[in-house]
């Protein structure tokens, strides 16, 4: 059975550094952060809004994230996740689609972030424009 102190030991012996000291600067200084090597994109974050809700109002975009859909819905089995703001507001929106000419254009444009944008509703589709 594993008690706090046999893990609390095992985490010393792997990091060199009694947990003990963490809390102190002079510790901190030789402890890596994880923002410093993490890969990843950070996280959109935001009040959810549905798509359909902002659809022909200009929105400034502010960032975005593509991945692989579980459910594969659409021709490419990914979504995306735009965040924006809106009228001047200094309040981060997310929203979530997979709508496949958004993300193409996301895939093109997406170095030119952050710009504004107007999503048209075209028949079946969205695009920005």
């Amino acid at each position: 059975m594993r008690t706090f102190d046999n893990m609390q030991e095992k985490i010393t012996k792997v990091c060199n550094l009694p947990i003990q000291n963490l809390g102190r600067d002079d510790a901190k200084k030789n402890v890596k952060k994880f923002s410093d090597f993490c890969e990843e994109p950070a996280a959109l974050d935001g009040k959810k809004v549905r798509i359909d809700d902002i659809v022909n109002q200009e929105i400034l975009i502010t960032g975005y994230n593509i991945k692989i859909s579980k459910y594969g819905e659409n021709k490419t089995g990914k979504y995306l996740t735009l965040q924006f703001a809106t009228d001047g507001s200094k309040e981060s929106r997310v929203l979530f689609t997979g709508s496949d000419v958004l993300i193409d254009q996301l895939e093109r444009y997406g170095d030119e972030i952050p710009f504004l944008a107007t999503i048209k509703r075209v028949n079946r589709y969205y695009t920005l424009s």
